[in-house]
């Protein structure tokens, strides 16, 4: 009776209360565009799950941009929300008690952030991706966000004027929904439709088309049929399911933030995602979509040409058909009568844009527990380089550098301290890489760094440098100068040094003060684990 009379003051009825209690989880805010449009999502959804005979009741949780965060202190604070996030929701479906959810989000922490919290509460569970942002135009020229970070670089090369590149900046973003491309948070929303927990089509229905609204409300009725059915991320999210994620990411050369964010989520329901397993998989999987920022085609592209169920349908002998999804049926089941629309956007694995995955996991004395670069984005002449190390301790050091023009072709620019916990945050690098694609250096300097890179970094960046600095990994004690060997064919990054040296240099290495002594970064920096296992906290890893 007490729970009833204080739920009756949020305005149910009995009738209400006599139906199943559905959260509409919703990370709606006016910050992000990707959010804007989320408010109406969350109706829609609500309406289906009223329609389907259930109560809905709707709260919100944080999120954070990292596309207005980039460059700043703020993202030190981007890969921690997703901890946040997913203790977040935990709390709330655990605390008060919800049969089943509906979570709505867009953007690169936040849809993690919640897939991690629905594999650990195991409640019938749905999700909604917010969808694209449409790509914006200028003279003829399509636009998104990384065309505003390259003309940084374009501006201080002398390839544009500032005029120009403010004229950039006003077209790149024009409305709501997670950034044009197959950046970091639209290629979440491909792997989480890939893993079986949204609705087919839901990853590319764009943020401003009517058919999105159509799928929320779409998912708030078949929520209901889950809890009937006691359909629960557990039975979805098994180990194929995963791989069939990871098979996904590989042929469409998805972001390498992936590879922080599979594990993350795999380890709430006590799957292990190994390196191995990315680099294993990518060697057989085709890559056979491009798009932005590594191709030419963007999100609207894909999903005229399909969207994530006729990728699927082209590589499905490489898939395991029998995983269980949120439709009820099979992957296998749902992929039967789907069709390509476009055969150059989608292609088939006869003609694929490369033969091999889109990320590769490479090894060697400079990273003994792992590396990622996103292979699909590096150009043919790039993927063997050899060249002296150009050290920096922080971002903002080596952007400097980059666009004071103090970078030379040939050289291997080195950012550490900037990994989980040195950071801490483990803070993505777009501004850098971006200044260096839009100076023309991209053909000819590669970039390495324990810290991580936007979904939109494009050229031989390589990130997730493991052990980190911060912990005594050999990046902390390259020194100027160094030649560093990098082979992407090979798997290898190596520094040019005999072994005898390196283990004198680290002998000699001495663990940095913690940079923030108080509030949320100092707790995380001090629990947060290796990027090879996906940075999760200490206590959280069930893998």
């Amino acid at each position: 009776m007490p729970h009833r009379a204080l739920l009756k003051a949020s305005g149910l009825t009995d009738d209400d209360l006599e139906r199943p209690i559905i959260a509409i989880a919703n990370s709606w805010n006016q910050v992000v565009p990707g959010h804007l449009h989320l408010r109406q999502l969350g109706k829609a959804a609500a309406d289906g799950v009223k329609e389907a005979g259930g109560t809905p009741l709707e709260f919100q949780t944080i999120g954070v941009c990292d596309g207005i965060a980039m460059g700043t202190h703020g993202m030190r604070f981007s890969l921690p929300s997703r901890e946040t996030i997913a203790d977040s929701l935990e709390i709330m479906l655990e605390g008060q008690r919800f049969d089943a959810v509906v979570a709505i989000a867009s953007c690169d922490k936040i849809v993690p952030g919640m897939l991690m919290a629905l594999a650990r509460v195991d409640i019938p569970s749905i999700m909604i991706t917010g969808g694209p942002m449409l790509p914006g135009e200028h003279q003829g020229r399509k636009l998104d966000i990384i065309s505003v970070f390259e003309a940084l670089g374009e501006v201080k090369s002398g390839k544009i004027t500032e005029s120009e590149a403010r004229k950039i900046e006003g077209f790149g973003c024009p409305g709501p929904g997670s950034c044009a491309g197959l950046f970091t948070a639209n290629t979440m929303a491909c792997l989480t439709e890939a893993m079986g927990l949204s609705l087919p089509g839901t990853a590319s229905a764009h943020a401003v088309d009517p058919k999105k609204e159509k799928i929320a409300k779409q998912s708030g009725r078949k929520i209901m049929e889950l809890l009937e059915t006691e359909l629960r991320p557990s039975k979805i999210l098994t180990p194929k399911a995963f791989e069939n994620a990871i098979t996904i990411d590989m042929s469409m050369g998805g972001s390498t933030n992936t590879v922080l964010h599979l594990p993350a989520i795999a380890s709430e329901v006590g799957v292990k995602l190994g390196l191995d397993l990315f680099d294993e998989i990518g060697q057989k999987t085709p890559q056979i979509v491009s798009l932005r920022p590594s191709g030419d085609y963007f999100m609207s592209d894909l999903d005229r040409a399909g969207g994530v169920p006729a990728v699927m349908k082209q590589i499905e002998e490489n898939l395991n058909l029998k995983t269980m999804t949120v439709t009820g049926r099979t992957l296998g089941e749902n992929l039967k009568g789907v069709k390509v629309q476009d055969e150059e956007v989608i292609r088939p694995k006869s003609n694929p844009y490369r033969e091999k995955g889109g990320i590769a996991i490479l090894y060697g004395n400079l990273a003994p527990e792992g590396a990622v670069v996103k292979y699909g984005a590096v150009s043919e002449n790039m993927l063997k380089h050899q060249g002296p190390a150009r050290v920096f301790e922080s971002e903002e050091e080596a952007e400097k550098s980059i666009l004071d023009q103090e970078i030379n072709p040939g050289d291997v620019i080195v950012i550490r301290y900037e990994g989980p916990k040195g950071g801490p945050g483990m803070r993505e690098m777009l501004g850098p890489t971006a200044s260096i694609a839009g100076m023309e250096l991209s053909e000819s300097v590669a970039l390495i760094t324990d810290g991580r890179f936007s979904g939109g970094t494009r050229g031989p960046c390589i990130g997730h440098i493991s052990p980190e600095a911060a912990v005594g990994g050999p990046i902390a004690v390259v020194e100027e100068g160094d030649q560093i060997n990098i082979d992407i064919e090979e798997r290898k990054v190596d520094l040019q040094i005999q072994n005898s040296e390196l283990r004198e240099r680290l002998g000699k290495w001495k663990p940095p003060k913690l940079k923030f002594e108080k509030g949320y970064l100092s707790v995380y920096s001090q629990l947060v684990g290796s990027a090879a296992r996906g940075a999760v906290l200490s206590g959280n890893d069930n893998s």
